[in-house]
C-alpha cells in the first residue's frame, strides 16, 4: 500500500532517478515531470498528495510553476516542497512567497526528506 503519490518536478535525469528511487523505497508512488510546464500540467491531471519542485527548471521555473499550482483552487491545497542546489540567501523566502509549503536543499538529507513528506502528507489528509 502506497503512503501517497508524489509529483517530482526535476529536469536532471540523475537527480530524478535518485529522488524517485528514494521515494519508492520509502513507500511512495512517484509521478515524473521534467520541467515547470509539465509539472503544472501533471499536477492538474494527477492531483498528487505532494509536489517536490526543483526551482531551476527549463521552460518555466519552479517559482512560477508553484504560483500557478497554488492559484488553481483545485490544486492549491497540495503541499509543494521546493528543492534547490543553489541555496542562496533569500531563496528560501522567495520559494515560500511563491507558495511553497517547505524548502529543502540538495544534496537531500534523507531523514529530513522522509520527515517532511510524512508531515505534509499527513496534514493534507486531516
Amino acid at each position: 500500500m502506497s503512503k501517497g503519490r508524489i509529483l517530482v518536478v526535476e529536469d536532471n535525469l540523475d537527480n530524478m532517478t535518485l529522488i524517485t528511487d528514494v521515494l519508492q523505497s520509502l513507500g511512495y508512488e512517484t509521478i515524473p515531470a521534467r520541467d515547470g510546464e509539465e509539472g503544472v500540467k501533471m499536477a492538474g491531471a494527477e492531483k498528487p498528495d505532494l509536489v517536490l519542485m526543483d526551482l531551476s527548471l527549463p521552460k518555466m521555473d519552479g517559482w512560477t510553476a508553484t504560483r500557478l499550482i497554488k492559484a488553481d483552487e483545485n490544486l492549491a491545497k497540495i503541499p509543494v516542497i521546493a528543492l534547490t542546489a543553489h541555496a542562496m540567501v533569500g531563496d528560501r523566502d522567495r520559494a515560500l512567497e511563491a507558495g511553497c509549503d517547505d524548502y529543502l536543499t540538495k544534496p537531500l538529507n534523507l531523514r529530513e526528506l522522509a520527515q517532511k513528506l510524512s508531515e505534509h502528507i499527513a496534514s493534507r489528509r486531516t
